[in-house]
């Protein structure tokens, strides 16, 4: 036995099952002896989870109450598979069967296939993309490279919540889903492409789960053969089943209840690939006699971190907030979280490396730091920000910016109109570099608005918007710049950004997070329209946000920093707002929830130490109440929108019949009087009156463009339009009367 044996990476095996249970505490024993019978663990955030189910198996293997062969332990990725596999040969649990969901099926249809269809299994897909992109063709469908992955993600959806083609458009819509095209478009390419599969012999990744299930629903006995192999399920992150797995883990129980299923309901942030949380819910309802153990004692954290995740959930709202857990940090006190406001957000990753910088010479090592973001498109500021500073980085979970195919793309655009822009139409009516940067980009696929929903359009839309934002800062810091210029300065950039080492910073999105852990997370970016994001309209939508936001927050085990910026560009409008998650909890939001544990003052509202001065902030001047969107809470600037009281892009509710019948009231006004027709009421105060629809005269006078005098003039016809009535004209508008429809 050499040196290397006694060392962390390789300790020896607990010589007995009882030194199994070793350093376990009362509720983690709890899970690792309950060996019969279903068993729900409810586990928060860096309670030990793994570590209980782990511990759990080795106990039952070490003492003779489970084979390890007839064990069967699933989870979501090949890298937790792995690492429960490690730690069960640590303990001496080898032979013990711990895979994900769609490795199990793989492994049985492959040994089955023979015996249920004849034959060989038929060749697995990688990557189903080019077979989509087969099946639009057939369709006489285009679509770009952002449509193929968004239609992809349809049909997958599709796949693993059991919808066939037909039922698609209903069940998108049931589901709340914004489709990336018109639902019966994506309905016949999801057909289209089955077709394919079928024509060309060949199975994706979801039907490997799909053919498991139907060989185990229609061959019993291939079914009774699988469920005398395994016998006791031990399944992870269960709050990620989606409808698919939860109906292939029931033919694997059959009539048997030897299930423990492993979750946390605040951690459920897939629902958009079809993953829900109800499975964990409803566990109980299911298996009335279950076993319910709740791991609060968090290891990970901070009493200062886990008193902010604990407030995030204290404000959540719905099925899974009522589950939630009060977690209670098992570590030593640290410090409070800081809180940071920038002017723009080059200001904001500055300032979040210059703080990675002192951190960096205080001895911290850089691969126990991580940058988190909402969206992929945030990482080229903060990687161009690192590097200023000479902080070696890695992305995780995203494609380095530089090196995505639409800002390959754009840049060769770019180049081109640099060289030969004088013969290109498109410049003509571009007087500037910024409006030339616009042009160029609108024929890659940006426009002035982001496009609904989310996905990879969305994404490819952030990228060339990040190179337009890039374009105004370059001309504001050198205003005679051209176009060839730029190119210049992002060739540059791209060949200044190092590949990563894996002892650099993490940057990483908070999705791609899930699962890791650092000494100090920095999350940027936490304002309104980015967290919660724009698009998340529903109230599911924003509370898997808030969800978001926790996870991010239990990702950091000492030192957290919170950041936001009040506009996108430097010089811009700053119409942004801190994330309403954190109303209540940040310093100066109002009245803060009741502490769990840790003391010390409070986070610092300017800025990280140190850092606010070296970004040259000056302290905020008190305002008054700004209008807030209703829609999604972004502080309004612009007269129309605070006259809607919304954004411009943001949803509608807006009566468009009774719009109309304003406007054509207004004509006739307006012609009477012999003045123009905004001077009866804009257009924005009258879609405000079709959105509010009054009632009474105090809820007409409140909305903005009214005012006394035309309430006096016009507030009786007004009234009576909204209430569906007709209005007599008389000879002075505002003097009629309204009669009945």
């Amino acid at each position: 036995m050499t040196a290397a044996t006694h060392s962390t990476l390789f300790p020896q095996a607990p010589d007995s099952a009882d030194a199994v249970l070793d350093g376990l505490d009362p509720e983690q024993r709890e899970v690792a002896t309950a060996l019969h019978g279903p068993v729900c663990v409810l586990a928060g955030a860096g309670t030990g989870k793994t570590r209980a189910i782990t511990h759990r198996i080795a106990y039952g293997v070490r003492a003779g109450i489970l084979h390890p062969s007839s064990v069967l332990a699933v989870t979501f990725t090949n890298r937790a598979a792995g690492e429960m596999r490690g730690r069960l040969r640590q303990l001496g649990a080898q032979g013990v069967q711990a895979r994900t969901f769609h490795s199990a099926a793989l492994r049985q249809l492959q040994y089955f296939w023979p015996k249920a269809i004849g034959g060989s299994l038929p060749r697995l897909v990688d990557r189903k993309v080019q077979l989509v992109a087969d099946a639009a063709a057939a369709c006489r469908i285009r679509l770009d490279r952002g449509e193929l992955r968004d239609v992809t993600a349809e049909i997958e959806w599709s796949k693993v919540t059991q919808t066939v083609p037909a039922d698609y458009a209903l069940a998108a819509v049931k589901a709340g889903r914004e489709s990336p095209r018109d639902p019966a478009e994506i309905a016949q390419l999801y057909a289209a492409y089955e077709d394919l599969k079928r024509e060309r012999a060949v199975i994706d990744f979801e039907d490997v789960l799909l053919l498991t299930v139907a060989v185990l629903q229609d061959r019993h006995d291939i079914a009774e053969q699988v469920r005398a192999q395994y016998q006791h399920f031990v399944v992870d992150e269960y709050q990620d089943v989606s409808p698919l797995q939860q109906r292939l883990l029931e033919l694997w129980l059959g009539d048997r209840d030897d299930l423990c299923v492993v979750g946390d309901a605040s951690q459920t942030i897939y629902s958009f690939t079809g993953a829900t949380p109800d499975h964990l819910l409803d566990f109980r309802k299911r298996h009335p006699g279950a076993t319910v153990v709740k791991l609060v004692r968090d290891y990970r954290s901070t009493p200062q971190v886990v008193h902010l995740a604990n407030g995030l959930l204290a404000q959540a709202r719905g099925r899974a907030a009522d589950h939630r857990l009060e977690l209670v940090s098992q570590r030593g006190p640290g410090p409070e979280p800081g809180y940071a406001e920038y002017a723009d957000e080059p200001a904001e990753a500055e300032g979040a490396a210059r703080r990675i910088r002192e951190l960096l010479d205080a001895g911290v090592p850089a691969a126990e730091i991580a940058v988190l973001f909402r969206t992929n498109a945030q990482s080229e500021t903060y990687e161009q920000a690192l590097a200023d500073l000479g902080i070696p980085y890695q992305l995780r979970g995203a494609e380095r910016f530089f090196d995505r195919p639409e800002v390959r793309k754009a840049g060769v655009a770019l180049r081109g109109a640099a060289r030969f822009g004088g013969n290109d139409t498109l410049l003509e009516d571009a007087v500037d570099l910024p409006s030339q940067v616009r042009a160029v980009l609108s024929g890659e696929g940006w426009t002035t608005q982001p496009p609904a929903g989310s996905g990879a359009v969305r994404e490819r839309w952030e990228s060339l918007a990040a190179l337009v934002s890039l374009a105004q800062d370059f001309v504001a810091a050198r205003p005679g710049a051209t176009l060839a210029d730029l190119v210049a300065e992002l060739d540059e950039r791209a060949s200044a950004q190092h590949a990563p080492t894996v002892q650099g910073v993490t940057l990483a999105s908070l999705h791609s997070a899930k699962g890791l852990e650092w000494d100090v997370v920095f999350l940027v970016g936490v304002a309104e329209g980015m967290m919660p994001i724009t698009y998340a309209r529903t109230d599911e939508q924003i509370e898997e946000e808030r969800r978001l936001l926790y996870v991010g927050v239990t990702r950091a085990r000492a030192r957290l920093y919170l950041s936001w910026a009040l506009s996108r560009s430097p010089g811009g409008r700053p119409n942004r707002r801190p994330s309403r998650f954190l109303d209540g909890l940040r310093p100066g939001s109002g009245t803060a929830v009741g502490r769990g544990g840790g003391g010390g003052a409070g986070g610092i509202e300017r800025g990280f130490p140190g850092v606010a001065a070296a970004a040259g902030q000056a302290p905020r001047r008190t305002q008054r109440t700004p209008a807030r969107c209703r829609v999604c809470g972004r502080t309004l600037t612009d007269a129309g929108e605070m006259k809607l009281m919304r954004c411009e892009d943001c949803p509608s509710d807006m009566d468009e019949g009774l719009y109309e019948r304003l406007r054509d009231w207004r004509a006739v006004q307006a012609k009477r009087a012999g003045q123009p027709a905004f001077c009866v009421f804009t257009d924005k105060t009258l879609m405000a009156i079709a959105e509010a629809v009054p009632d009474e005269e105090g809820e007409l006078a409140r909305i903005p463009g009214v005012g006394v005098r035309k309430l006096h003039r016009y507030g009786t016809d007004v009234l009576a339009i909204c209430a569906g009535q007709d209005v007599v004209e008389g000879d002075e508008g505002g003097e009629g009367g309204a009669a009945e429809d």
